[in-house]
């Protein structure tokens, strides 16, 4: 069974600290960043060495498209997914763009990509803008499904993000704590849309660092309330919950590391990530400790489901794939 913590790595390899942290079974994930990505047979070379330590840990990397892509150089250059929506065959688009993604992410060794985000484009909030699919809350679910599809053909599970939407809140939750004042009602009927109706399509779902005063004081990925009594009875999610980054300064109403990972696996995450902090990733490594390991076998599921794809350029799908995003333009 995965631990309930996902964190990271400083570089392109492994220290031996990082293999000794590694090691702890309360460990069950590893995210990477663009400082830990050269080129393909750079990520396979760390994928290897990792799986080597633990050949039990989620590996993941967030690889949505636009100007949210990790992997870069000899990889496909994405669309941002707000692109798909002009094109009379979107959703044929986003779908073969889903499969690109995941083709070439698990070919480096890695199981999935966070993705795809399901905020709504309000044109309210920077840090979503041109990640939404759309404002327009059928027509996104339309095109994330497609997107969805592509990701599953490649084998690879899916994560909508972020639940129950960003894409109201102006404030950045990286760097602020946001706050959208509509009602519960209201989200039903705009932002909830896409996860209502990918609920029973998705893998899993990562749930914003969002307050919504009018539903829970907690932000989502805290709130009992949505997590537990909206996301699964509601609608009935049955997949995977990760948190969103505890480190990020939309999580610091929880309080300290050990506290955040506390709070976000009390209100019902299976994984919290703690990024971008390695004391704070030891001090809630520390928490889990203590409190003993809550370990989801549902986390299990993440896992690559692709078969041997090194040769995936060889694929007669994969060139018509690429054609097919260049003559409408959304690649060069």
């Amino acid at each position: 069974m995965q631990g309930s913590l996902m964190l990271d790595v400083a570089g392109t390899w492994l220290t031996a600290e990082d293999r000794q942290l590694l090691r702890q079974p309360e460990v069950g994930g590893l995210i990477l960043f663009a400082r830990n990505i050269e080129n393909p047979r750079q990520v396979e070379a760390l994928c290897r060495s990792i799986r080597a330590v633990r050949p039990d840990l989620l590996l993941a990397v967030d690889q949505e498209g636009g100007r949210v892509q990790r992997l870069r150089r000899d990889f496909v250059r994405l669309p941002a997914m707000r692109d798909f929506a002009s094109h009379a065959n979107a959703q044929e688009l986003a779908e073969v763009c889903g499969w690109i993604m995941a083709t070439e992410v698990l070919a480096v060794g890695l199981d999935f990509s966070f993705a795809p985000v399901l905020d709504l484009d309000h044109q309210r909030s920077a840090v979503v803008g041109t990640r939404a699919f759309e404002g327009d809350p059928q027509r996104a679910s339309e095109l994330a499904g497609a997107f969805i599809k592509g990701m599953h053909g490649a084998g690879m599970a899916t994560t909508g993000k972020h639940f129950p939407g960003h894409g109201w809140a102006e404030a950045d939750s990286h760097v602020a704590i946001p706050v959208d004042e509509r009602g519960l009602d209201e989200l039903r009927n705009q932002d909830l849309v896409p996860f209502y109706r990918l609920a029973n399509q998705l893998d899993a779902v990562m749930p914003a660092h969002v307050i919504y005063p009018q539903v829970d004081d907690k932000p989502a990925g805290f709130s009992q309330r949505w997590l537990q009594g909206i996301l699964r009875k509601e609608l009935g999610f049955r997949g995977v919950i990760f948190s969103d980054d505890l480190s990020m300064a939309g999580a610091h109403v929880a309080g300290d590391a050990a506290s955040r990972i506390e709070a976000a696996l009390s209100a019902g995450c299976d994984m919290g990530l703690v990024c971008n902090d390695r004391a704070a990733a030891e001090l809630a490594l520390s928490a889990l400790q203590r409190l003993g390991a809550r370990p989801s076998p549902a986390l299990g599921r993440m896992r690559s489901r692709a078969s041997d794809s090194s040769m995936y350029k060889q694929d007669p799908r994969w060139r018509a794939s690429i054609a097919a995003l260049k003559t409408a333009e959304l690649i060069v």
